[in-house]
């Protein structure tokens, strides 16, 4: 399993917190949704979680997923990229800092970390005298395996 900064009680505690502030109520379905995210490791598109939680929670509907991860989202509790044309894939927002590689063929996504490539952004960000506050890094490749069907065929 994906090694996060919070755990999923911690998560959820915060969750409960913000439902409170939000003037909402409870609902399973946040954190079922929020606890599929975190054991699946993240990069789940809206699709993938209602097909996960269809299983156990008859009574979901796809629009319910896309309001939930909207709010999820907001609060900052889950964080998105677009892989795509075909949409957005959710991680934790908790997590570890990592970019991600996608690749084009089979949609795999990986994510990497390294220092030079974070020090560099550093370096280029002190070059224009600013601050950096965040960046969002997508290399977008054909996998090893895909390569690999390609010299096959």
């Amino acid at each position: 399993m994906k090694k996060y900064k919070e755990s999923l009680k911690t998560i959820l505690d915060r969750l409960h917190l913000s439902i409170k502030k939000n003037s909402l109520k409870s609902s399973k379905q946040r954190e079922l949704i929020l606890k599929v995210i975190y054991e699946d490791g993240g990069h789940l598109s809206p699709e993938d979680i209602f097909t996960i939680i269809r299983k156990t929670c008859k009574n979901t509907s796809i629009s319910s997923i896309y309001r939930i991860l909207s709010f999820l989202e907001k609060e900052g509790f889950v964080s998105s990229i677009e892989v795509d044309k075909s949409g957005k894939r959710y991680e934790i927002a908790s997590g570890l800092h990592h970019d991600h590689i996608i690749c084009v063929e089979c949609g795999k996504i990986e994510e990497f970390c390294n220092d030079e490539i974070e020090k560099l952004q550093v370096d280029v960000v002190k070059s224009y005298n600013g601050k950096l506050v965040g960046h969002d890094m997508m290399l977008y490749i054909v996998c090893k395996e895909c390569l690999e069907k390609e010299t096959q065929n």
